[in-house]
């Protein structure tokens, strides 16, 4: 959470400090803590720009990917790689979009043993109301240039690549 008002000093850097007169090196640590703390400011900005739309950032990914999909209709299974979530998850995600009839399941028209996640009318229209808002808050990420935001996401694939997030 956001302090009332912001600390007098990036207490990072300060951490940092301590770390490396108490401990030793301090890059990676300061590195670490900054994304889990940029990770929760983001997480405000956007959850307070979904918030009016009824919907969470995991429920918003499962309807962009679906708009994004060739017929609006994509298995479950899929649907669960491609966000990288547990099908515990994914399954209850759909239940959420179904109940608020954002999406319908049908089954698979060749595949007996696969589920179709649909999206409605009323999911594409929610999905690009939210839409609208994320954008309009650069989903959170101020203060930084185009440039910078495109070498940042660079920098971060690296590390997720070499962790064995995608090849």
């Amino acid at each position: 959470m956001a302090a009332s008002e912001p600390l007098p000093f990036d207490p990072i850097a300060r951490a940092a400090e301590i770390w490396t007169a108490k401990i030793g090196p301090s890059s990676a640590m300061a590195a670490v803590t900054s994304v889990f703390r940029v990770q929760q400011v983001l997480q405000q900005a956007v959850d307070a720009a979904l918030r009016p739309h009824e919907l969470t950032f995991a429920r918003y990914e499962a309807l962009v990917l679906l708009r994004f999909s060739r017929t609006g209709a994509l298995p479950m299974s899929l649907m669960g790689q491609r966000l990288q979530l547990h099908p515990t998850s994914i399954t209850n995600i759909v239940d959420r979009l179904e109940a608020a009839e954002l999406v319908r399941r049908r089954p698979h028209p060749t595949d007996k043993r696969t589920t179709l996640v649909e999206i409605t009318d009323a999911g594409r229209r929610r999905g690009e109301e939210a839409t609208a808002s994320v954008t309009a808050v650069d989903f959170g990420l101020v203060g930084l240039s185009d440039d910078e935001v495109t070498a940042l996401t660079s920098l971060l694939a690296k590390v997720r690549r070499a962790a064995g997030d995608f090849s």
